[in-house]
């Protein structure tokens, strides 16, 4: 992700979801309303295909939430940004059928069902607080919480809400619906890659890689304390316990800034502290060792999530810039595995929506997770959905990694 796609999420809406957004008062926004052509609902609430959403956040994230819901046939209802002319300027290209001027405004309005948080992560417990007390499905954007206590307080709101009423709660931890991913997840959890002792990988930026590349991302105010790790390296630990099944138990960690100044788009130059890079060892609950590196200044290296499994009878490896791919490694001869869906598991066919050869991608992510989302609403349960109860691990794996390399030891991982 480069810093000019997230230029839009550097203005932050405010905290209190119950006021205005800066720039615009409630009367105004109500009065100023863009409306665009909608769909009915139907009369059980729901469109008859996808659903009804209120995205929070008009910069790069909100723009894929907003098409993901557009493909699934649902409604992006409303959009809410940093101030009533952003949010008017990006309705539009987020096909969003009215601009507002404020969180509240989305949140009591009936048409809504399903709330996107896409904010600066230092709004997501507050927002995402609200969107459940106001009965609303959530999806918010990873990290979950800045915190373990945070994340805690959401699992445990999403839990009620979920007993209460069968509502739903998801974190895009989107690259498990690339179909090579469930390929994979199959051949492992079925055992035909054998026992499995070693799982290895990284994942590689460049976007902060210079002193004058800048991003809320960088302030621990808005991103929080860990960002290198907070923001991809939660993606890799993911991946790893979503593929494999097993758990990180034990980690030691170190981490780098390599940039302890940058300079902003204004010119002036502020001390950084939070980490550009981080390495890490860690054991599984099954007994498997492995190790990963997470940069955010690796030159040349755009989005390279890469994981690899290694068991008694074979290796898989996963490259997420080669997503068509999946490479299969035998004591007798290796192979490239291509995504089709003719020949894939049914578990990865599912996700593979288009014929072989014609590339599906990061997009097509998120549109099998709002899909999903949908089938969940409706009463389906979707196998590898992520929750609230994964973006809770998540948080839980960055405390551990904070307390690692502040011990420089290993450190027990909760459950």
């Amino acid at each position: 992700m480069r810093a000019d796609d997230v230029a839009q999420d550097v203005r932050t809406p405010v905290l209190e979801p119950g006021a205005p957004l800066p720039g615009a008062t409630t009367a105004g926004a109500l009065a100023a309303r863009q409306t665009f052509p909608s769909s009915a609902p139907d009369e059980g609430g729901l469109p008859a295909a996808g659903y009804r959403a209120g995205i929070l956040g008009a910069g790069f994230m909100g723009g894929v939430h907003s098409r993901a819901v557009r493909t699934g046939g649902g409604r992006v209802v409303s959009v809410a940004a940093a101030d009533l002319d952003t949010a008017r300027a990006a309705a539009p290209g987020m096909g969003a059928e009215r601009a507002v001027g404020s969180v509240q405004e989305v949140l009591d309005d009936p048409e809504v069902d399903v709330v996107h948080v896409c904010t600066p992560n230092h709004l997501h417990v507050p927002l995402a607080r609200a969107a459940l007390e106001a009965g609303k499905h959530v999806v918010c954007e990873k990290p979950l919480a800045t915190d373990v206590e945070g994340a805690v307080e959401l699992a445990g709101l999403a839990a009620d809400a979920r007993a209460a009423d069968g509502r739903v709660a998801v974190v895009p931890f989107t690259y498990r619906f690339h179909p090579m991913v469930r390929e994979a997840r199959v051949r492992v959890r079925s055992g035909e890659v054998g026992a499995v002792s070693l799982v290895h990988g990284s994942y590689l930026q460049d976007w902060l890689l210079r002193d004058s590349d800048d991003n809320w991302r960088v302030d621990p105010a808005l991103g929080g304390a860990s960002r290198a790790f907070g923001d991809i390296g939660s993606h890799f630990c993911d991946l790893l316990e979503f593929t494999t099944g097993h758990r990180i138990v034990r980690l030691v960690a170190q981490s780098a800034t390599v940039n302890p100044r940058r300079r902003g788009a204004d010119g002036v130059e502020r001390e950084v502290a939070t980490e550009d890079a981080v390495t890490l060892q860690y054991a599984t609950d099954a007994g498997a060792l492995g190790s990963a590196v997470i940069s955010q200044v690796s030159a040349g290296r755009k989005n390279r999530l890469f994981l690899e499994i290694s068991g008694s009878e074979s290796t898989l490896s996963f490259d997420q810039e080669q997503p068509e791919l999946l490479w299969e490694g035998r004591r007798d001869a290796s192979r490239l595995l291509v995504r089709d869906p003719e020949s894939l598991s049914a578990a990865a066919a599912r996700y593979s929506r288009l014929p072989a050869g014609h590339a599906q991608g990061y997009q097509d992510c998120f549109d099998a997770l709002v899909a999903d989302t949908s089938a969940a609403i409706g009463g389906d349960v979707p196998d590898g959905l992520p929750t609230f109860d994964d973006g809770l691990r998540a948080a839980r794996l960055a405390a551990a990694v904070a307390e690692s390399v502040r011990s420089g030891g290993w450190v027990e991982v909760a459950a």
